[in-house]
C-alpha cells in the first residue's frame, strides 16, 4: 500500500481546515497531497497547504505528457464532502480532478473516509439516502462533522468549528 494519503476539499467553510488535517495526517506518517476542487479554493489557504506539505494544492487535470504529481495514494480522505461532490460520487460523475481521484479510489477498494457536511434542507432530498447507503455499501467509512461518529452521518446547518482532525484517523 502506498504512503500517500489525498486529502480532498470540496467547497464549504470547512475547506479553510484542510491544512490542518493534513498536519494531523503527516503526524501519522503518511505523506501528503491536498486535492481540492475550484470551489474549495474560496476557503482553502494554499499558502498554508504549501507550508505543511511542501506542495500547493492540486486543482486541475495534469496536461498530457506531463508526470503524475504523485503516486496513486493509499488512503483518500474527502473533508468537507458537499451535497453536490457525494452525489456526483455515488453516480460515478467525474467531471473535475477530485471526483477523478475519488472515483479511482472506489473503484479500486484503496480505504476512503468522507466527511458529509450537508445542511438539514437538503439531508431529505429523495437521493441523498440511497447515495449515502450506496457509498457505506461500497466500503466508505462516513464520518459525522459534528460528533465523529462512524458511518452515522447526520446534517449539519452550520460551520462546525468542533470538528476534530483525529476523526479522520479512527
Amino acid at each position: 500500500m502506498s504512503d500517500y494519503l489525498a486529502v480532498v476539499a470540496c467547497g464549504s467553510p470547512l475547506a479553510a481546515r484542510v491544512h490542518e488535517f493534513a498536519t494531523a495526517a503527516l503526524d501519522r506518517g503518511w505523506q501528503v497531497r491536498v486535492v481540492a476542487t475550484r470551489e474549495a479554493m474560496n476557503w482553502v489557504d494554499a499558502d498554508a497547504v504549501e507550508r505543511v506539505t511542501g506542495v500547493a494544492p492540486l486543482v486541475e487535470q495534469r496536461r498530457p505528457g506531463e508526470p503524475k504529481r504523485f503516486p496513486t495514494p493509499g488512503r483518500v480522505i474527502v473533508c468537507p464532502a458537499t451535497f453536490n461532490s457525494i452525489n456526483k460520487l455515488a453516480t460515478g460523475i467525474m467531471d473535475n480532478y477530485a471526483a477523478g481521484l475519488v472515483c479511482e479510489a472506489l473503484s479500486s477498494g484503496t480505504p476512503l473516509t468522507i466527511v458529509p457536511l450537508v445542511s438539514g434542507a437538503l439531508w431529505g432530498h429523495p437521493a441523498w439516502a440511497a447515495h449515502l447507503a450506496l457509498l457505506q455499501k461500497a466500503g466508505v467509512t462516513l464520518v459525522d462533522v459534528r460528533s465523529g461518529r462512524i458511518n452515522d452521518p447526520a446534517p449539519c446547518d452550520d460551520f462546525s468549528r468542533e470538528f476534530d482532525p483525529a476523526w479522520l484517523f479512527q
